[in-house]
């Protein structure tokens, strides 16, 4: 006679289901819940005509990243390309002030 089987005691099924491999992209996911639903909302929008991509608002380039300067308001975004959306990342959100600047010349 066989025993039932037993869940395993390290298993946590509250962790996302959908992620189960163990890449950078999936623990950066799991660590950061509020930013990933905000990527999906953008992403969702998108496809769904409800936002529409931007070129960057620092160099015009039609090819950009969206970002959220709140990730709890996940539609607002900055439309970036990607040497901007890096540079503002490493060098702080000052680099780009919402809006495109102070307003002095």
């Amino acid at each position: 006679m066989t025993a039932p089987k037993a869940a395993a005691p390290d298993t946590d099924q509250r962790e996302a289901p959908m992620l189960k491999s163990k890449t950078r992209q999936t623990s950066w996911r799991l660590a950061n819940p509020a930013k990933y639903s905000a990527h999906l909302a953008v992403q969702q929008a998108i496809a769904t005509g409800k936002l529409e991509r931007q070129a960057c608002e620092v160099c015009g380039i039609e090819k950009v990243d969206a970002h959220h300067d709140r990730y709890d308001q996940p539609l607002e975004v900055r439309w970036l390309c990607r040497r901007h959306h890096m540079k503002l990342h490493h060098y702080g959100e000052d680099m780009f002030p919402v809006g495109g600047g102070s307003g002095e010349s």
